[in-house]
């Protein structure tokens, strides 16, 4: 039984709506905030890789990477191992709207718990950190345990 009733996911694609609707007035969309977060975390990735990592084609890649480029978000230098081959860099413009999205996420939090006694704030943040930290150490291991309860059987999906 689902004692969550999936709140948890529900409260964060509310978050979501809020932060999709904030990064379009700055002129960018969740798919291409996606690329932008992609190359932040992985300077120099080739578009190639960005497309397999996000699931796209190279069509599609080349296409939200110009339009990056233009809006000043991203820059692309050539391969030095591979001429035809772009590499991909974040700008500072970039790692701005990183802290924006972070800002309008933490505006959300913030208004969300507002109306709890500081004694129940205190409560569920460590409550929410002790999740958090288990369902950190489960993806980092390649979830076992899930892959257990989802499979009746243990099943390490990365060997």
């Amino acid at each position: 039984m689902d004692f969550t009733k999936r709140q948890i996911t529900k409260i964060a694609r509310e978050a979501n709506k809020l932060t999709i609707k904030m990064m379009k007035e700055e002129g960018i969309g969740s798919g291409e905030f996606d690329l932008v977060h992609l190359v932040r975390h992985n300077p120099g990735i080739s578009q190639k890789e960005a497309g397999e990592k996000l699931n796209m084609d190279k069509g599609a890649v080349a296409h939200r990477v110009v339009h990056l480029e233009q809006k000043g978000y991203l820059i692309r230098q050539t391969n030095p191992n591979d001429a035809r081959s772009r590499l991909l860099y974040a700008t500072p413009k970039a790692d701005a709207l990183k802290n924006s999205k972070a800002e309008v996420e933490r505006a959300f939090y913030t208004w969300l718990l507002e109306e709890l006694s500081d004694q129940e704030r205190d409560i569920f943040c460590t409550i929410l950190e002790k999740l958090y930290y288990r369902s950190k150490h489960e993806s980092r291991s390649g979830f076992p345990n899930l892959y257990k309860i989802l499979n009746h059987v243990e099943v390490n999906p990365y060997e």
